[in-house]
């Protein structure tokens, strides 16, 4: 995981930031809220670890122009203030999880990783893009420029496969297994066939094809 620390306390800091690169996680560190804000700009993070008090821009304000400004990155807020009142306010603010100093160091990192699971676990893909096509996974719907493109079951199938691989060549083997769940060659042009039919509704009518045939190799989905 990359994580961001924000803490002014420099030994505190650095404790944390050697104890969680020794748990295998990659740590930026800054030494103030307005730096923290900025690095939080300047790279994707699975968890930020954000003091509470801290100088030029205490943890709460940052987080919530964090917020503002759409960023989702889970938040565990750290503060020596453990009253309920306190920590209902870093909630509100937009902190996911709040641990009271002093704190065990084995709690942290259970903290911290929960935090990336839970983030993992609700962020599930549920709309597909590539250049102008759109798969709209839940309500089962395909659409090129705004344009409804009606699929069979088993072309949606395929359909997603080659806009999750974008830009990749995807070979016949990989369909065959992903696909079908066929472990062996069937030796039929079934491949051939549902490619021909997706095509056909997909790039008919549209000014570039999108679906490649890459010869020797597959097939590739390209915006």
């Amino acid at each position: 995981m990359r994580l961001l620390i924000v803490e002014d306390d420099r030994e505190a800091s650095e404790a944390m930031a050697r104890g969680l690169a020794e748990a295998g996680h990659e740590v930026v560190a800054a030494a103030d809220g307005e730096a923290g804000f900025n690095a939080a700009h300047d790279g994707r993070y699975d968890v930020m670890v954000v003091d509470r008090m801290m100088p030029k821009l205490d943890g709460v304000t940052m987080v919530e122009m964090l917020r503002r400004e759409g960023d989702q990155t889970p938040v565990l807020f750290l503060s020596a203030l453990g009253e309920i009142s306190h920590r209902v306010e870093g909630l509100k603010a937009g902190g996911d999880d709040y641990l009271v100093k002093p704190y065990a160091f084995a709690e942290l990192v259970a903290r911290v990783e929960a935090l990336a699971r839970r983030r993992e676990t609700g962020s599930v893909q549920t709309l597909l893009r590539v250049g102008d096509l759109e798969m709209d996974l839940i309500g089962r719907e395909v659409r090129r420029k705004g344009r409804e493109i009606d699929l069979q079951p088993r072309e949606f199938q395929l359909l997603e496969f080659l806009m999750r691989h974008a830009g990749q060549s995807v070979t016949r083997t990989m369909l065959l297994e992903k696909v079908w769940e066929y472990h062996f060659d069937p030796q039929t042009n079934v491949i051939d066939v549902h490619i021909s039919r997706l095509r056909s509704k997909i790039d008919k009518g549209f000014d570039r094809p999108m679906l490649q045939t890459v010869r020797g190799a597959g097939y590739r989905l390209d915006a």
